[in-house]
């Protein structure tokens, strides 16, 4: 079963917290987003390989460590998805940037896929899926969904806030895939947001309604 990772870090929570406010503008909210990934990112790749190299310092030669050429993708499922990818790659520039576009269905309510943009070397590649929500687990799953008919094989998925019944049906649909998250909320209301959430991140992250 996917394992489930809350991230504690004092600075992540403070920033959230902002991020959910009703009052914080468009573009503070934009900023809060990007630096909040940032911060999860460092928290991600924690278990990235490493190997020795040796390097001329001004005084000796230093045995020191260099990332083991692990190639990573992120990718994320537009459009929200897109206010977290910039605050990722500053700390991983090397990454790759794929994409996912999803609408959902207006009479079944099912995600259907209208746009996917991968890496081309796919089956190489870590992933980092990323979208602000993990509400109904939908749009999620049918993004993960995309990557594994390409051929992606290692995949995480990383949200700000996520409900308890979008993780549930998640980790149903992906049990090899660790879902990485700032926050687990209480629940989702009859509309499908997430309670308390941050309402449409979206429209808050573009100023659209």
């Amino acid at each position: 079963m996917a394992k489930v990772y809350v991230f504690d870090h004092p600075l992540i929570q403070h920033k959230l917290t902002y991020i959910r406010d009703k009052h914080t503008g468009t573009k503070e909210f934009r900023e809060l987003v990007d630096e909040v990934a940032s911060l999860m990112a460092f928290e991600i790749t924690r278990d990235l390989p490493l190997e020795e190299v040796d390097v001329e310092t001004p005084v000796s030669i230093s045995k020191s460590n260099v990332l083991a050429g692990k190639k990573l993708g992120i990718v994320p499922i537009l459009r929200a998805g897109l206010g977290m990818v910039e605050g990722m790659l500053k700390l991983i520039p090397a990454a790759k940037v794929g994409h996912v576009g999803l609408y959902r269905d207006p009479e079944t309510l099912q995600p259907v896929e209208y746009y996917v943009k991968l890496p081309s070397d796919v089956e190489e590649r870590d992933f980092i899926v990323v979208d602000p929500m993990l509400a109904t687990g939908g749009s999620a799953i049918e993004a993960i969904n995309s990557l594994k008919k390409r051929g992606a094989k290692n995949i995480k998925f990383m949200c700000l806030i996520a409900a308890p019944e979008g993780v549930e049906v998640f980790q149903k649909a992906h049990p090899d895939v660790d879902i990485y998250i700032a926050a687990l909320d209480e629940k989702l209301n009859e509309k499908g947001y997430i309670v308390p959430g941050l309402g449409d991140a979206g429209d808050r992250l573009y100023g659209t309604k």
